[in-house]
């Protein structure tokens, strides 16, 4: 379990490199995610401030494609993407927001209407303990009052036990979002939680997660070949709960689902791709 963890806390930390990566690309950047940098260690964070120049940051973006196709414009894609979700969901009237494996996502402090709802984030008790030191260097009290952390571990815990522990309203229209996470858990646990978020939240509310083909996970296949290159193997859910809904999401969870690719297509500017529905 300890391994899993590891994992996860070091995808946090290149995840967090590939977000202050595009932040520095200045103008024609696809968002604006200044905490990324801070929550930076060692050579990450050196990396990060050399981008600022812009023909290093275009230079070491190049480098890291050619060297690991795919996980950078597919983070950068995906970060977009939920970021407009997101928004939208506040927009239609969601009352609260739980970033669930949150890992290092700064979205509580940097979009448009997070300061006016509630925000739960939920994560690992190791993960969550180094992101709030951070935060509080980062973040001043008043711009993060409205956020509450829950430490949970996924695998040996109850999600909903520990959400109304700490406050969380139940059967309130709530936007999920469950970014980068499910691939590190077992198929009993992400079936368990999907059952509860159903349980938690009102009919209406929004989920939106990101998978990895299970072809890919087993070795059975690589990435690329699941739809033609690059980050394919990966995917997003858009999911309205409904419950009774049918489609093989809903008979689990009671969810209604709609899946999107977050690659960017060969060819296509990467801002069109990450507004790709």
């Amino acid at each position: 379990m300890g391994g899993v963890q590891n994992k996860a806390s070091r995808t946090a930390q290149q995840v967090a490199l590939f977000r202050a990566l595009e932040t520095a690309r200045g103008h024609d950047r696809v968002f604006d995610d200044p905490l990324a940098v801070r929550f930076l260690s060692g050579g990450y964070r050196w990396l990060a401030r050399a981008a600022r120049v812009r023909p290093v940051g275009l230079r070491l973006s190049r480098f890291i494609d050619s060297r690991w196709p795919g996980p950078r414009p597919s983070a950068v894609a995906r970060t977009r993407l939920i970021d407009d979700l997101v928004v939208a969901a506040l927009r239609g009237g969601a009352r609260q927001v739980l970033l669930l494996g949150a890992g290092y996502d700064s979205r509580a402090y940097r979009l448009p209407g997070m300061s006016r709802v509630a925000v739960f984030e939920a994560d690992h008790p190791a993960t969550q303990a180094v992101k709030r030191r951070l935060i509080r260097g980062a973040v001043r009290p008043e711009r993060r009052g409205h956020v509450t952390f829950v430490p949970v571990d996924l695998l040996v815990e109850d999600l909903g036990e520990a959400l109304l522990r700490n406050g969380f309203a139940a059967l309130e229209p709530t936007v999920v979002v469950w970014e980068g996470v499910t691939n590190y858990l077992t198929e009993a646990a992400v079936d368990a939680t999907l059952r509860r978020l159903a349980d938690l939240t009102a009919t209406g509310s929004r989920l939106v997660l990101t998978y990895v083909d299970r072809r890919v996970l087993d070795g059975v296949i690589d990435a690329g070949a699941v739809a033609g290159g690059g980050q394919a193997g990966r995917g997003a859910v858009d999911v309205r709960v409904r419950p009774g809904a049918p489609g093989r999401l809903s008979r689990r969870a009671g969810h209604a689902a709609r899946s999107r690719h977050v690659h960017p297509g060969r060819g296509r500017p990467l801002s069109a791709a990450a507004r790709a529905t």
